[in-house]
């Protein structure tokens, strides 16, 4: 079965390319549907909206070198100017993925559902959740990604077990969700191949921040993985992808109508990203804390947005009929270990040595760092504030990220924090301990940096909501009025 799917996807992308050569072949010679490139950027250039079949002339002409990139550029910019409409940002990112092979999950007789988060500090959420899902019987096809820069990245973490690999072919991706019901890897370079090239010409030209073509970029890698469904878990913050709360709604808007748009079954969450969410930042801290919450244990945010999310993707899979069952029955899966027994089959299935298991089962005899340096607070008050996007920089000068993405990562290196907003604290109370490799002198200026990501407060400062709301219908709504509406009526 396995080798007839493959064989399947080799005829989709073999066909698709076919067609997208013989379709610009047709439109560079007149014979109509389709005008020239220069027709269609200019007709995007005065504000024009591209069809279906010009965006994927457009998109499998790119990739199949029949539009040079000075064209595509043009092209780049004039989308990023005047924009697109929900139907546009769809066909681009139906035409990403078709670019590519799309995997077909049908053949597994499971409801599949997935999870896409936009990343931050701390953010150590699939590594909970996606087992914690597969362990109600579901698939999850989970593609992610590594970290660079102040965000880390989900391969990483699960990469601190010795063995574990993320790099799985079709066919093993398709056998572990067959075996296991769940993976956790990176895309494939025939996931949406168009993308990587699409995004070194935006990176050159100043169209990296496009609105559309973000969204393409990301949603046709998660539609690529073929599943019914599909939860956003958009950030906002200082530590956040995209930091102001207006731009981060639009994004979770735009990939909302492009998944909608596209037949899939689709939720969104806004969620915060203005301090480091749970106690630990670095790779293997964050996957403890993980381990942790899969064990009934672990950060209180930490483990409330990894039950507020698996009860929202059972909904969404019609695993339950209403969040407030499906949250009672997350909480009780975290509690009798079905997560946690599920992590441990990932874990094995990716190759997970035994040193690995012994990890999982007693992460107190993980290696330690060859130093640790406690940060404590010069002055009493409440904990007004953390800078999210600092404590990640300072993860990355101890060695648990990346400053480019062919560095190298220390998995022991990190940060443990023993205060967030909200916290008070007497002068000389712990802030924040720090692991690390690095020489003396390095250390202590990443525990300065840290001690000045801690804003004061005189009086008491509430912690900020950890979700602040749901996208239902296309607008958002606060979640405090979403939870309340999903109360039963008093009698």
């Amino acid at each position: 079965m396995i080798i007839i799917n493959i064989i399947f996807l080799a005829i989709v992308v073999a066909a698709a390319a076919v067609e997208a050569e013989a379709e610009w072949e047709g439109a560079q010679c007149g014979s109509g549907g389709v005008g020239s490139m220069v027709e269609l950027i200019q007709k995007k250039r005065d504000g024009g909206e591209l069809s279906a079949r010009e965006m994927w002339a457009v998109v499998s002409g790119f990739h199949n070198g029949a539009i040079p990139d000075y064209q595509m550029a043009a092209m780049l910019m004039a989308m990023y100017i005047r924009g697109m409409t929900d139907r546009e940002t769809t066909d681009m990112t139906l035409s990403f993925m078709r670019t590519g092979e799309i995997a077909d999950l049908s053949s597994l007789g499971k409801t599949s559902i997935d999870k896409h988060s936009t990343g931050g500090v701390g953010d150590k959420v699939s590594l909970a959740l996606a087992p914690l899902v597969a362990s109600f019987g579901l698939v999850v096809p989970m593609m992610s990604g590594r970290g660079l820069g102040h965000t880390g990245g989900t391969l990483d973490k699960l990469e601190s077990l010795p063995g574990v690999g993320t790099a799985l072919t079709s066919a093993d991706f398709l056998q572990q969700l067959r075996q296991v019901g769940v993976a956790i890897c990176g895309p494939t370079e025939s996931i949406a191949p168009v993308d990587k090239a699409m995004y070194a010409l935006r990176d050159v030209t100043g169209t990296a921040a496009s609105l559309p073509l973000i969204v393409a970029s990301i949603m046709s890698k998660k539609l690529a993985e073929g599943p019914d469904a599909l939860l956003l878990d958009v950030k906002t913050g200082d530590g956040a992808f995209l930091p102001e709360w207006e731009s981060a709604h639009k994004l979770a808007q735009a990939m909302l109508a492009a998944g909608e748009l596209a037949s899939k079954r689709m939720t969104v969450v806004m969620t915060d990203m203005s301090q480091p969410l749970g106690r630990a930042v670095g790779n293997w801290l964050e996957l403890r804390e993980a381990i942790d919450v899969l064990s009934g244990r672990g950060p209180e945010d930490v483990r409330e947005l990894v039950v507020v999310q698996c009860a929202l993707m059972l909904v969404l899979a019609g695993q339950a009929p209403s969040y407030l069952t499906a949250r009672q029955m997350a909480e009780k899966h975290l509690g009798n270990g079905e997560g946690l027994r599920q992590l441990r089959l990932l874990v094995r299935a990716q190759g997970g040595r035994q040193e690995a298991e012994a990890y999982i089962a007693s992460p107190d005899t993980y290696p330690a760092s060859a130093r640790s340096l406690e940060v404590r607070a010069s002055q009493a008050g409440w904990v007004a504030a953390i800078g999210a996007r600092e404590i990640g920089a300072v993860n990355v000068l101890l060695g648990g990220g990346r400053a480019d993405k062919d560095a190298k990562i220390d998995p022991k290196a990190g940060i443990v924090l023993a205060r967030k907003v909200g916290d008070a604290v007497s002068a000389g109370d712990l802030l924040a301990t720090l692991y690390s490799d690095v020489q003396a002198p390095l250390l202590q200026e990443a525990a300065d940096r840290v001690l000045r990501a801690y804003s004061m407060s005189d009086v008491p400062v509430a912690a900020p909501p950890l979700v602040g709301h749901i996208l239902v219908n296309g607008s958002a709504m606060p979640w405090s009025r979403f939870v309340e509406q999903q109360q039963p009526p008093a009698s």
